[in-house]
């Protein structure tokens, strides 16, 4: 998958012109909750769960009649987990067109080392790419505006970073959220402070399809305005935050369980992919009555 001689055309590169109609006729999407579309409801969705990923799906296959889509993520997987479990099913799938995004549950891990983690995501990413299918690989997002996981910026910004050279090396395009200034604000995240909300999965579909060059009319979505609180309402939100979320988090580290245990990929055949609800996120476009 490494690029020969850059000059010539038969090498792709991360970038993507795109003259006409996208290239891609085949999507297979791996991961955890991020791309399996934890945050983002949809009973009318495979698994319960719309997202990014079906997001993407949706534009790209109104672009192209003979598309289809696989989605093979999993909430709760760290990285060792994801490459046992998915990266052979998805090469069995053919695909030509790969987003991967895996490591964040790791590095969030305290003692966590970014530098193996991006060890693994390497070896990932060699085998993804071997049939040429297009790969797309995710920066982890800026955590600086958010006090539960500010302390571990450093070690997102070294993996990221390691993901960056990764990316160079074997011409992957990346998809970065550091660089998402948008979505760096609580209110497109869910109420447990982790997940992407319907707006930030809505931003990182977007994010991805310029990415990948591909048009589309997908509008910014306009979050709420902030609440005003005082410091004891402020107060009394965290600790319901804390005993419905942060506990039963840290009690699944410690008595080694996940929260997709019993969970199996949502979409695990590529299929075609019916626009869920058009127009449905129209509400939250700037213009019109939210």
């Amino acid at each position: 998958m490494a690029r020969n001689d850059p000059h010539t055309e038969e090498n792709r590169t991360p970038y993507v012109p795109n003259a006409g109609v996208h290239p891609w006729r085949r999507y297979v999407a791996i991961g955890d909750s991020f791309t399996e579309g934890i945050g983002d409801p949809e009973p009318a969705s495979p698994g319960g769960h719309r997202g990014w990923a079906d997001r993407v799906a949706e534009v790209l296959s109104q672009q192209a009649p003979d598309f289809a889509y696989a989605n093979l993520a999993v909430r709760g997987r760290l990285i060792g987990q994801i490459v046992a479990e998915q990266i052979e099913p998805a090469i069995a799938l053919k695909p030509d067109l790969i987003t991967f995004s895996a490591g964040g549950n790791d590095v969030i891990r305290p003692g966590s080392d970014p530098d193996l983690v991006s060890e693994q995501f390497e070896d990932a990413v060699v085998r993804l790419g071997s049939d040429g299918a297009t790969l797309v690989v995710f920066t982890g997002i800026d955590t600086n505006f958010t006090p539960v996981f500010r302390g571990i910026r450093g070690k997102v910004a070294i993996y990221n970073e390691n993901i960056r050279a990764i990316a160079d090396k074997y011409d992957c395009i990346v998809a970065d959220q550091w660089a998402l200034k948008e979505i760096q604000d609580m209110r497109f995240f869910d109420d447990d402070r982790l997940h992407l909300n319907r707006l930030g999965h809505h931003e990182v579909a977007r994010m991805v399809l310029r990415a990948l060059n591909v048009p589309n009319d997908l509008l910014p979505m306009q979050p709420d305005p902030l609440p005003s609180r005082t410091w004891r309402e402020a107060r009394a939100v965290d600790l319901v935050w804390a005993r419905s979320y942060l506990v039963p988090w840290v009690l699944r580290r410690l008595r080694h369980q996940s929260s997709g245990d019993a969970i199996t990929a949502k979409r695990p055949e590529p299929l075609p992919v019916e626009t869920l609800l058009p127009g449905k996120d129209a509400a939250a476009r700037p213009g019109t009555d939210a």
